[in-house]
């Protein structure tokens, strides 16, 4: 009786995760599906989702098949720059927080929670305050342009606002570096110190501890960090809207947005979600094999 109320512990405790997974994953996902393989209203141009898959049609799927792939392909520009400019903010974040992240686990010692609460401090702040603060910093007469060109001795007239790719990168950076720093603590602190001891007991210097200890070891923080930074960035379109509001910034994210907003066009986004999902099912699985193989290392 103890040994079968024993076997049944572990699923009632998943119970609920379960639920929860199935009420706001999986029927909203289904709902994506419905709606992108479903219909549109003729005289509202409201979308009509079709629930059976038997009777699920093809055209919206077709259509932002051909604005990717097609002759018409103003979708692809798009798909290419989120991906460019996901790669950058995400390797960016990782060479800012890893140092952070290391002294922070390494040498803050007793103060390391101090030390990460005035790190992550500010982000306590709305989001979109934080970017209003960035586009009022970046104003042609801000104090961004104020530093660069010395108070205006120098000659340089930078327009950050108006469809600069490296401001919507800045925005990605600064929005998400937090989330990278937090896994990469988490993994640095659980390096143990008597294997950097043995490591330079053995005549590694700095660079050999670094790259042939730590970095090895915090390799599933650093995999954790850019998932989770990733994800979210991919379908992000409000830095963009903030920060530049031109087409040659766009990201997957705006083209979704607009397809929502615009009459007829809600399962042309249902599709664009579809694609995003594919793309972003690449990290996912790769983070969950690299999971799998060191527990079977371990």
């Amino acid at each position: 009786m103890e040994g079968r109320l024993g076997g049944l512990l572990w699923p009632v405790l998943g119970l609920p995760a379960i639920v929860w997974i199935s009420l706001f994953f999986l029927v909203p996902g289904y709902m994506v599906l419905c709606v992108a393989f479903g219909t549109v209203d003729p005289v509202f141009r409201s979308p009509v989702p079709i629930f059976n898959p038997l009777d699920w049609q093809f055209t919206q799927v077709q259509v932002v098949w051909d604005r990717l792939f097609g002759p018409d392909n103003f979708y692809l520009p798009a798909v290419l720059r989120t991906l460019l400019y996901v790669g950058i903010a995400v390797i960016s974040c990782l060479v800012i927080a890893f140092p952070v992240a290391y002294f922070t686990a390494r040498h803050a010692g007793r103060y390391r929670g101090l030390v990460l609460a005035l790190i992550i401090a500010p982000f306590w702040i709305s989001y979109m305050m934080r970017m209003l603060a960035w586009i009022n910093l970046l104003q042609p007469d801000g104090l961004v342009n104020a530093i660069i060109t010395l108070g205006g001795l120098l000659p340089l007239d930078v327009n950050w606002l108006s469809g600069n790719p490296v401001t919507v990168v800045m925005g990605l950076i600064y929005g998400y570096v937090p989330y990278m720093l937090l896994p990469l603590f988490a993994a640095l602190d659980r390096i143990n110190p008597s294997l950097i001891e043995a490591a330079r007991d053995l005549g590694a210097g700095s660079w050999s501890v670094l790259r042939r200890v730590i970095l090895p070891m915090s390799v599933p923080g650093i995999l954790a960090g850019t998932l989770l930074i990733a994800l979210p960035m991919m379908g992000d379109y409000f830095i963009s809207d903030m920060l530049s509001k031109s087409p040659n910034t766009a990201m997957i994210g705006n083209l979704i947005n607009l397809s929502i907003v615009s009459p007829g066009q809600a399962g042309q986004a249902g599709a664009l979600l579809l694609v995003l999902l594919l793309v972003l099912l690449v990290p996912m699985v790769l983070y969950t094999r690299s999971n799998a193989r060191a527990q079977v290392r371990t």
